[in-house]
């Protein structure tokens, strides 16, 4: 039997089959004694091969990028601050309450090094980046897997019940591997020190073998992909959160730190103290997810889930059978997630304003560089905007590319053989996802006003409705990314889910690092975001408003028309 997945093919042991009866003869029984006591673990070593096979490309750019982000941020330190009167003005980026929080404990920041700095402000991201690596390799190749049915087309032949879970969690274990090699080479050609650069891979390592692990757990728990990618993200997005709390009081992080992953992985302290017991609850951890998610694995049938769904109502409402109300089920769970990791994100930001005010006096010149304005304080809250529009604009890609997983699935087709038009289906879909999208950004704003009336101790409440607008004003650039991908979508549908991460990728390093990296003109223009006013630190500029709207129109336009000339489920 062969199973094929895009364009390479599994080729699977056959079974044995019964021998013919003649006279004198008695039929083999279709499973020998052999077949019954294979192991769980047969067929691995051909999985294997099958994934490496079909990842060749998608695994190879994982590993390069997390490689290149640890060799760029080592080197590129070295660029920003020069000697080490530079490096005593960057210190308070990382050793006050704001920078804690966003980075990290801020372990030797009061003798900063270039290594100190790059393990203190940077790290942090190499380590997210190599668990969102791992979460969505083992999600794809086994949760997906089965959703899709091909799965269970497979393990119908000689494989073993955990073959193709172990398959996955060698292939990430590998790529972690290669990862982790490459960030230490990167921090070493720095000139840093060897033991520290190892300690900082060790850990990158260590916090994505974890994720691994908890979506080996998640993968048993949830039927779909993205539920499954959303248990795990969600995980690393509250570890995240928790993290902030903890590190925010004071420098070397509370009590609070410690229930953390990614605190654990910050207590390892490199270049300073050079911990490397705090690796222990990482590998524990990755160790007893991995057994748990073995475990769950035999209670349940191919394709079911332990977490139950919700069983829905006997009659659909009426709105399911309109083009809105369809794309407004497909889209409002993911949507819903997160608006509310935002809107309480948010939230805490904004309760941060009083820390900022307190702190103003203290900062040094160089955050001007990155709260824009007069105001530091209102500079703050507007970068803060700026960074949650960043991952709005995430959610619009993965919500496309949740439409692109609609039509890939035949979904779309069961759809569009209705009496409705393909400009009906993808127009409302679309629909759906702005007005969504630009209601996250409003609650958002909403959010930020309601912490900073909260926290300020002055005149908190008069800055509400300036935040409010504040969060609506990076509308355009969502809308232009949305644009964009949709765009692809309509012509090049293959690339667009790609083409949009590297968008909001690439926004998300220039609002955080793009202001010290002294970068030619022409690549900062690149970032959408970036063309738009710090607002309320800054007046309103209206000229990049109208032609980010204009870019967002343009592409959904474009993208209406490719797919109304291309064919479903095109590659």
């Amino acid at each position: 039997m062969t199973a094929t997945s895009h364009s390479s093919t599994l080729t699977v042991p056959p079974q044995d089959t019964p021998a013919e009866a003649g006279p004198g003869r008695t039929a083999r029984p279709a499973r020998t004694e052999r077949s019954r006591r294979q192991s769980p673990l047969t067929g691995t070593g051909t999985l294997l091969r099958f994934m490496l096979r079909r990842d060749r490309i998608r695994t190879s750019v994982w590993v390069l990028g997390v490689g290149l982000m640890g060799f760029y941020f080592a080197h590129a330190i070295q660029l920003i601050a020069e000697d080490q009167e530079a490096l005593n003005s960057l210190a308070p980026l990382y050793a006050d309450p704001i920078g804690r929080m966003m980075v990290g404990p801020g372990f030797g920041m009061d003798a900063p090094t270039h290594e100190r700095f790059f393990a203190s402000g940077y790290a942090l991201f190499v380590h997210i980046l190599m668990a969102l690596m791992t979460v969505f390799t083992v999600v794809r190749h086994t949760r997906a897997e089965e959703q899709t049915g091909r799965a269970e087309l497979v393990r119908a032949n000689v494989l073993g019940r955990h073959a193709t879970l172990t398959a996955a969690l060698l292939l990430v274990t590998g790529a972690v591997l290669l990862a982790a090699a490459l960030v230490w080479v990167g921090a070493v050609t720095a000139g840093f020190d060897m033991e520290g650069s190892l300690l900082v891979a060790a850990t990158s390592a260590c916090t994505g073998l974890f994720f691994a692990g908890a979506a080996a757990t998640a993968v048993q728990l949830s039927e779909s992909s993205r539920g499954a990618s959303a248990m795990a993200g969600g995980l690393l997005a509250a570890a995240y959160l928790v993290r902030m709390g903890g590190d925010a009081p004071e420098v070397g992080g509370t009590a609070l730190s410690w229930a953390s992953p990614l605190g654990w992985a910050q207590q390892t302290a490199p270049y300073v103290d050079n911990l490397w017991w705090p690796l222990l609850p990482l590998a524990g951890g990755a160790v007893v997810f991995t057994a748990l998610g073995y475990w769950l694995s035999t209670q349940r049938d191919v394709g079911a889930s332990l977490v139950p769904t919700r069983l829905s109502r006997a009659e659909a409402r009426p709105a399911l059978g309109t083009p809105l109300g369809m794309a407004a089920r497909t889209l409002r769970g993911g949507l819903r997630g997160w608006g509310i990791a935002l809107v309480l994100t948010a939230l805490m930001f904004g309760a941060y304003a009083q820390s900022m005010v307190d702190a103003a006096g203290s900062l040094p010149p160089e955050m001007e560089q990155i709260f824009r304005g007069g105001d530091l304080m209102l500079g703050y809250l507007a970068f803060m905007a700026l960074f949650m529009a960043v991952f709005a604009a995430a959610a619009g890609v993965s919500a496309l590319q949740q439409l692109r997983g609609e039509e890939n699935r035949g979904r779309a087709e069961f759809g569009l053989s209705a009496p409705m038009s393909r400009t009906a289906w993808l127009g409302a879909h679309l629909t759906v996802l702005i007005a969504g999208l630009v209601l996250i950004l409003a609650l958002v704003g909403a959010a930020m006003g309601l912490g900073a009336g909260l926290s300020l101790e002055e005149d908190g409440w008069s800055h509400f409705w300036d935040l409010f607008f504040a969060g609506l004003l990076q509308a355009p650039a969502v809308l232009a990314t949305v644009g964009i991908v949709t765009a692809l979508f309509g012509w090049l549908p293959r690339i667009a889910g790609g083409v949009g991460w590297v968008i909001v990728g690439f926004a998300g390093v220039m609002a955080t690092f793009g202001s010290l990296l002294d970068l030619p003109e022409a690549v900062q223009d690149l970032d959408l975001f970036g063309h738009l006013a710090q607002f309320p630190a800054a007046d309103v500029d209206w000229a990049p408003v109208l032609w980010l709207t204009g870019i967002g129109v343009a592409g959904v336009v474009l993208g209406l028309l490719g797919w109304r000339r291309r064919e479903v489920n095109r590659v």
